[in-house]
């Protein structure tokens, strides 16, 4: 199966100059955990719930000031929409990620896989799974 077949479409995306405030209270409306930062179409980065705790809160940066460029994730894993959905999950595994943003081959983001997709599109409960124990080994050992 194709990761195009199984993807959630159009996904939400941020730019870098919006401020982590507006960022978080997108995620809350939007109950994600995870957004992509996009210039235009083109995917410069990720910023999570993590990345908003430990960056700014933790910090005590000022969240309503701050633009989501000071706190994303530049280095972004990501996969494409014709790869197989196993080799996104391999991807998860690797780099022990719940979501990853999905790119055309035009480099542009079509949308986002998550584990949950995977597991229930995929059929493969067994696959997500075994991706799920990998991330949280993982969390639990670093």
């Amino acid at each position: 199966m194709k990761v195009s077949e199984i993807i959630s479409q159009e996904p939400t995306c941020v730019s870098p100059r919006t401020t982590v405030l507006e960022t978080a209270q997108t995620m809350k409306v939007l109950d994600v955990g995870m957004l992509p930062v996009c210039d235009q179409d083109r995917l410069v980065g990720t910023v999570t719930d993590r990345d908003i705790t430990i960056r700014v809160v933790a910090q005590g940066w000022d969240a309503k000031q701050t633009p989501v460029r000071d706190v994303m994730t530049e280095e972004t894993v990501y996969c494409l929409d014709d790869q197989k959905a196993e080799e996104a999950a391999q991807l998860m595994r690797e780099h022990q990620v719940r979501r990853l943003p999905v790119l055309n081959r035009d480099g542009r983001l079509v949308g986002i896989i998550s584990l949950g997709d995977l597991a229930a599109c995929s059929g493969n409960e067994e696959m997500a799974g075994e991706v799920l124990g990998r991330i949280t080994a993982g969390v639990l050992d670093g």
